[in-house]
């Protein structure tokens, strides 16, 4: 099994390797960088928690926070859009209410209705009709 010493890790970050960047045509040098892995990582990192802050400050101090879907800006809003859901659901209930209200009196003054009566047979113990 492969042990890994922290000086020979340390050494290999610390390596100098050299980037160059020529012209294919004419081979000549355009660029040359010298770099370490460590220079390498660093300098990842650091553009990567750049990019993740750019972008959470990108969505906390601009509008695109409201297009988050379940990111409410604010606890009052959030309980006042719920307790409207709940008078718009029982004004429906009121309104379905109403309107079989309506149909059925509709039903009366044309003369269209048909009573039901309740068949359910009631049995009651020997010990209340007698007590009647």
């Amino acid at each position: 099994m492969l042990k890994f010493d922290a000086g020979s890790t340390l050494k290999r970050l610390r390596n100098r390797y050299r980037l160059v960047v020529m012209n294919d045509d004419t081979y000549e040098e355009v660029v040359t960088f010298k770099l370490s892995r460590l220079s390498v990582y660093i300098m990842l990192s650091t553009i990567f928690v750049l990019l993740v802050g750019l972008t959470v400050a990108l969505i906390v101090f601009t509008p695109l926070k409201y297009y988050i879907p379940g990111a409410s800006t604010d606890y009052k809003s959030a309980m006042e859009l719920r307790q409207l859901k709940y008078r718009v659901d029982e004004a429906e209930k009121q309104n379905i209410y109403k309107a079989q209200y309506i149909e059925g009196i509709k039903k009366a003054l044309a003369g269209n209705t048909t009573i039901q009566y309740d068949t359910t047979k009631i049995t009651l113990p020997k010990d209340e009709i007698s007590n009647d």
